[in-house]
Formats: C-alpha cells, sequence, structure tokens
C-alpha cells in the first residue's frame, strides 16, 4: 500500500458504454464488466477539465528521483495522474512495472530489419512473469477502493499467478481461479497453487472457464478481474507508456503485440488515442495485433470477413455467424501459445476501435513460427514464453511482406517470461525425438532449426574435453 502527496479527485473518472447508439455512463463505485442498458463493454473515462494532466510526458521525469515512495516505484503508478480513478491511499502497488525497453540487433537481423530499429518490451520482469500484473495492480485497486473481499477470473495461465499473488501479497482478498482441464503450464498452475489461491478446475477450454466464472461472479458477488474488467485495461495502458519513456517521449513506427484475449491491444490503442487526444504525443504509432493459426479468431473476422470498428457499429451478425460456425464445426483453440489459446475474444470489440485508432493490421503465425522466433529471442538474451514470441514472428511476417520497412522502429511487447512455460522450451531444444513428436508434432511442427541441443557423452574426463573442444 502507498499514499502521495497530491489527492486526485476521483468524481473526474466514470465508466461508459463503448456502443455510440447507447453511451451510458455510470460512476467508478460500481462493479460492471458490462453495460446494464444495452450489454457492450465499458470504458474507463476522464473529465480533464477537473484535474488537467501534466502539459508534456516529461513532466513524470521528475518522480525518478523519488523512487523510495512506492507509487513513484511502481511503472503503472508513477502514471497516476494518467489512470486517476483512484485515490492514493487506496493503491495496492507490489512493485509491478520494472520492465525494460531493449534494442536487439540480433532479433532484428532475423526480422530482417537495421540495427538499432527493432525492440523488446520485456514484460516478463514483472512480480508474477507476466504483463498481466500492470492490469491486476489496476483491478485490484478498484476492488479495494469498492470493498470487495474475493476476487475471481479465468485462466490459461498468468491471469490466475497475478491475481494470486495480488491476494497473497495484500492479504486483503481470496483469489478464486477457473483453468480448463489441460489448458494451463505447470509453470503458471504452480504459481496460484503456491501463493494459496482456490483452484477450480472444470472440464473444458478457456471461452468455457470464462463463461462460468462470470456466471458464478454475478450469484455469489465476486469481483471479476478477466480484461472484460475495465479496470484492468487501465493498468495495461502503463506499458505503452514505460515504450514512449524508453524512447526518449519518441513515438516508435509500429507496436507489434500477441492477440488472445485483447486487453492488450485494446489497452494500448486507448493509451496512444487519450495522449493524442490531450496534445501529449504529436501521431500515434501502428499497431499488429498477431494471432497464432490455432487460435485465430481475429485474424478470421478482420481479414477474411472484413469486421471494422465502423464507427461503433459493428456488425454484430458476422461475429454471431463465425461462432455459430465454429461452435458447429467443434472447432476449439489449439496453440503450443497457451497464453493466447482463446477462441472467443472478450474484448473484440475494443480491439477493432483500437486497429481503427491506430491505422491497424492483423495477421496470424503459425507455432512453428512462434518457436523459431521464440527461439532467436532466446538466444539473443530474453527468455520469453511462446506467446510472447508471436509478436516477433509477426513482425518477421510483416517485413517479409514489406509492410513493415527495414529501417522504421518496431516495438515487439514479450508479455510473459520463458519459465512460464518452460516445457515448450526444453522439447524444441531437446534431443529425444519422442518428446519433441509428443509436444510439438502434434501442433504441426515439424523442425527446431534453431535447436541448441545438448551433447550426450561418456562420463569420462577425455570425451568431454574433446566435446567441449568440438563444440566451441
Amino acid at each position: 500500500m502507498a499514499s502521495a502527496a497530491a489527492p486526485v479527485r476521483t468524481d473526474q473518472a466514470y465508466q461508459k458504454c463503448l456502443a455510440p447508439d447507447c453511451g451510458a455512463t455510470y460512476d467508478v463505485g460500481q462493479v460492471l464488466t458490462a453495460c446494464p442498458k444495452c450489454g457492450s463493454l465499458l470504458d474507463v473515462l476522464y473529465d480533464w477539465n477537473r484535474t488537467p494532466p501534466p502539459e508534456s510526458l516529461r513532466w513524470f521525469e521528475q518522480k525518478w528521483s523519488r523512487r523510495n515512495e512506492p507509487l513513484c516505484r511502481s511503472g503503472v503508478w508513477r502514471f497516476h495522474e494518467l489512470l486517476p480513478f483512484a485515490t492514493p491511499d487506496k493503491i495496492v502497488t507490489i512493485g509491478e512495472g520494472q520492465t525494460p525497453l531493449h534494442a536487439s540487433d540480433g532479433v532484428a537481423r532475423y526480422v530482417g530489419m537495421k540495427a538499432g530499429s527493432l525492440f523488446l518490451q520485456y514484460e516478463g520482469m514483472n512480480p508474477s512473469g507476466s504483463f498481466k500484473d500492470n492490469g491486476m495492480t489496476a483491478a485490484f485497486t478498484h476492488a479495494r477502493t469498492i470493498g470487495a473481499r474475493r476476487a475471481a477470473c479465468a485462466s490459461t495461465g498468468n491471469t490466475s499467478a497475478s491475481l494470486a499473488l495480488y491476494c497473497c501479497a495484500s492479504k486483503l482478498m481470496q483469489a478464486v481461479i477457473f483453468i480448463g482441464s489441460g489448458k494451463i503450464s505447470y509453470g503458471k498452475l504452480s504459481q496460484a497453487l503456491d501463493y494459496g489461491a482456490l483452484t477450480i478446475q472444470i472440464a473444458g477450454d478457456f471461452d468455457d472457464a470464462m463463461l462460468r466464472v462470470q456466471e458464478v461472479s454475478k450469484q455469489l458477488g465476486i469481483y471479476l478481474v478477466n480484461s472484460v474488467n475495465p479496470f484492468r485495461l487501465e493498468g495495461q495502458k502503463t506499458i505503452m507508456y514505460r515504450v514512449l519513456e524508453s524512447l526518449d517521449w519518441q513515438t516508435p513506427d509500429w507496436i507489434v503485440v500477441p492477440g488472445g484475449n485483447l486487453g492488450n491491444s485494446s489497452a494500448f490503442g486507448k493509451a496512444f488515442h487519450e495522449l493524442h487526444e490531450l496534445g501529449l504525443i504529436d501521431r500515434v504509432p501502428r499497431l499488429a495485433v498477431i494471432n497464432a493459426a490455432g487460435a485465430n479468431t481475429l485474424d478470421g473476422l478482420y481479414n477474411k470477413h472484413n469486421l471494422r470498428w465502423n464507427c461503433g457499429q459493428i456488425d454484430s451478425r458476422t461475429i454471431a455467424r463465425y461462432y455459430a460456425e465454429m461452435e458447429s464445426a467443434g472447432r476449439k483453440a489449439d496453440t503450443i501459445a497457451s497464453a493466447i489459446e482463446i477462441n472467443r475474444p472478450v474484448n473484440l470489440t475494443k480491439c477493432l476501435r483500437a486497429l481503427d485508432w491506430c491505422d491497424g493490421l492483423v495477421r496470424e503465425v503459425t507455432d512453428q513460427q512462434i518457436l523459431d522466433a521464440k527461439a532467436q529471442v532466446g538466444a539473443n538474451g530474453f527468455g520469453c514464453e511462446p506467446a510472447s514470441a508471436a509478436s516477433v514472428a509477426g513482425a518477421k511476417l510483416l517485413r517479409e511482406e514489406d509492410v513493415i520497412a527495414p529501417s522504421e522502429r518496431v516495438v515487439c511487447i514479450l508479455t510473459g517470461h520463458q519459465l512460464k512455460d518452460p516445457t515448450a522450451t526444453v522439447s524444441y531444444h531437446t534431443t529425444d525425438q519422442d518428446e519433441f513428436n509428443r509436444v510439438l508434432g502434434k501442433r504441426g511442427v515439424s523442425r527446431a532449426a534453431f535447436a541448441n541441443r545438448a551433447v550426450k557423452v561418456e562420463n569420462d574426463l577425455d570425451e568431454i574435453v574433446r566435446a567441449i573442444q568440438l563444440n566451441s
């Protein structure tokens, strides 16, 4: 818990329905995951006339010298003036957002770009090991503000780990986590169990778990922290603030992000739109959202069915038909990138808006492309989970299509730490063909072009020395 010197008025913040033909507004003290009038998603918005934001983003640099203060140390809450929905005395922080932006010339070469032009935003350095902590601190703060005692989520792993950590560290709430059968990596599940969360495993996938957690939360009055919660996305906006901060407040040309439930892409679009509207940046970057081929709902709707934001008049019939066809065909999401293994992204409409704001595009990449990109990220010093590498694989694809120019400044978001899913990493690099086939072969991965295989030798000094000399 933390406090700051100057309190911010909370009556400047409110929730607003996304649908242009509704536009209903609600107090921030209400716990809502959809508009009660029409069922659309909600935004958290601000009346900047009440508490004007800083005149320049450089104003935030003065907080660097105050890093002994918890709110200034947090990579989320040091930007409190740009998400002032809670008073500082209610904020819950565990030091989230201390995440670096690194230029990687090695990954740039792999993608086909010039040195100094490709950057990796490494969100795996968060306390729970993924970007989710940026949103969880915001949602958890809102939950504390309204007096919640239990918080719940459906998860493929990272959300559950983050929620469990915040509940455990703060001692303020009980975590209730819904997971699908066989749809969570041990690296992530171990966190939720270790942090004492009540874990409910249901027969089904993430989409089934998401439906049930919404029903249960409504019936039992449990605070829901999935990204359908608009306060989650307020925290995730700050990833882009830190990107700008690391680039000396200069806007990059591209942001490339994995697409699962589409919370990050939605939050990033909102961040840049707000900053541009406030006159704090002079342009917005282009946004590329990358699906895994085995979980490609956004790509299918956006590129094959031409679904667009259309000033909020989204063709809901196209979405309904797509989901009905998916259901009748029994098509379930299936990808090695478990963090984005989602068929029905809850933030679809917000993502379409972000793509409109940011002149965005959507692509899909195969598990083979994801794992090869992951190996290259690792070979250049940044271990990431498979879903993270979708951004690098997507940047490579866009470079091959000549959509991204070799000298443009590109930021790829690495969403989670390598140890979130070590099985995929070890299986890619293994010498055991049976293990490779068991984990990767069933998903169409046929080769490991960048494998760093262990060298097997006898327990003999001469053999060991010879092996080292041959492989040096």
